[in-house]
């Protein structure tokens, strides 16, 4: 998958986080077939070890390209504010990436310098994964979450951090910046990615927080563990009942619509153009 096609890159129901410079577990990411993957030399990579992983970063796109061509594959490269940043633009992104995703995104500014950087290294059309995961980042959220910026995460570990505040289960603390972002991904076109679930052994409790997560209009969800990428793809794809009644609804409503009629009674429900518009976005997410 090339990084120009932009138009086939729009799903992510899942993102896998994977370090770079662990090629035993990258060679393991494409058995739980994740729509995205990140080779990460940021959080995932020491400090010592972050120069070295640059080119263990190109070798495990090129090899995860090859063998699983359907998997986007991006390198989560080191803030723009940090040392690493302009060495891992310039040595750790490969020819055959999806994006590249940059973490603790704050303004128009950043993307400036990373728009700068890439073409700098010749990859002036390469996508954009932006992580909004500080305090600055949520208030400026609708600022830089715009062309050319293709997808975006929200990170509440980091953000909660910033803050001072403190990590609960009820995702309280965090819905208003949840909240926020997903809204300025929307009014930019940017496609969101949730937040991780650090207990990776909670089955039951990923998938509340990920129905969360789309009922407030995220499209997909970060993954730290492989386990967690069949549980977003379960709650990220329209289930056979949930198509069905939206292609019956849709029917219903068009044919009411050939009538002249804008509002009908639809299994108990009166249903107008919003509810049908929703529906179509259903059957647009199944597809």
């Amino acid at each position: 998958m090339r990084a120009d096609d932009r138009a086939a890159v729009a799903r992510m129901r899942s993102l896998l986080a994977v370090p770079a410079n662990r090629l035993d577990l990258v060679a393991k990411a494409p058995r739980s077939s994740p729509d995205a993957v990140f080779l990460d030399l940021e959080d995932g990579v020491p400090p010592a070890a972050k120069e070295s992983a640059r080119a263990d970063a190109v070798e495990a796109a090129r090899l995860l390209t090859a063998d699983r061509p359907a998997i986007q594959v991006l390198v989560r490269v080191n803030g723009v504010g940090t040392p690493w940043f302009a060495g891992d633009v310039a040595e750790g992104l490969g020819p055959d990436l999806a994006g590249v995703v940059v973490p603790k995104v704050e303004s128009a500014a950043d993307v400036e310098v990373v728009v700068a950087a890439l073409g700098a290294a010749g990859l002036a059309n390469l996508p954009i994964l932006a992580g909004v995961e500080s305090a600055a980042g949520v208030a400026r959220a609708e600022e830089f979450l715009r062309a050319p910026v293709r997808w975006c995460y929200f990170g509440a570990e980091d953000f909660v951090a910033d803050l001072g505040g403190v990590r609960t289960e009820s995702n309280l603390e965090v819905l208003y910046a949840r909240s926020r972002v997903v809204l300025a991904a929307r009014l930019g076109d940017v496609h969101p990615v949730d937040q991780i679930l650090a207990d990776f052994r909670d089955d039951d409790r990923y998938r509340r927080d990920a129905r969360e997560a789309r009922a407030l209009g995220y499209r997909g969800k970060l993954c730290i563990h492989p386990a967690q990428v069949a549980l977003a793809h379960e709650v990220f794809t329209p289930s056979a009942d949930e198509v069905d009644r939206a292609r019956r609804l849709l029917a219903a409503h068009e044919e009411a619509s050939a009538r002249g009629e804008a509002v009908i009674a639809f299994e108990g429900e009166m249903v107008d153009e919003p509810m049908a518009r929703r529906a179509r976005a259903v059957l647009d997410a199944a597809d």
